[in-house]
């Protein structure tokens, strides 16, 4: 599985935004050369050292077969660099939608709620549930769009939330709402997260599903 940056951790290491991309400049070899590293989309790093004495980029450490003490200094610093930021600022990317990652954000910052990924056979389903009794209040989940009555069979991203008995039959009624998928038909509903309903929308049924859990 591909991995993703975490954006506040990037700012915590010390990366600042330009646009659509992240910048980190930091000094090595005891300040002669300065490594340069930006994080476009989230997922692909590009990396530039330039030697400060003439201000060119210095290239050596990237083609196989050179040797050298110089050299492989510089190459073992520029790695343990980027292994750090790696570890530290990077995550497993699940999910392809961003309004999956902002609502395990929203969840987490709201709730201090994790994803428990529950079944092995399934590493794109999770589900976030209350401290207090461990009850879900929602679940995302990665299902071919017809399962759902959608006419495509291509893999959507989902939410599945609770409402009431009496409120579910009004849900589904409206546009991109939809009978719950995998669930309780009752007392849960789905939304696909496509964009087609706004994530303040989504928000506000995360808080309305995480009240009823309580019960």
């Amino acid at each position: 599985m591909n991995k993703k940056a975490n954006i506040q951790k990037l700012k915590q290491y010390g990366f600042r935004k330009n646009k659509d991309k992240y910048i980190y400049s930091t000094d090595i070899m005891e300040g002669d050369f300065t490594l340069n590293i930006e994080i476009i989309n989230e997922n692909e790093i590009k990396t530039e050292i330039i030697e400060k004495a003439f201000n060119e980029p210095y290239t050596l450490h990237l083609v196989e077969g050179a040797e050298g003490t110089f050299v492989g200094q510089i190459r073992e610093e520029y790695e343990k660099i980027l292994k750090e930021i790696k570890e530290k600022c990077f995550e497993m990317k699940v999910f392809e939608w961003e309004y999956s990652y902002k609502i395990l954000e929203y969840a987490k910052k709201k709730y201090d709620s994790a994803p428990e990924y529950l079944w092995p056979k399934f590493p794109r389903n999770a589900v976030c549930r209350r401290k207090d009794n461990e009850k879900w209040y929602f679940a995302i989940l990665s299902v071919q769009g017809s399962k759902i009555g959608l006419n495509t069979n291509e893999i959507v991203e989902l939410i599945d939330l609770r409402a009431t008995a009496d409120d579910v039959p009004k849900l589904i009624s409206k546009p991109n709402f939809y009978p719950a998928y995998h669930m309780n038909k009752k007392h849960w509903f789905t939304i696909v997260l496509d964009g087609s309903v706004s994530i303040e929308e989504i928000y506000k049924y995360i808080d309305i599903s995480y009240t009823l859990a309580k019960k």
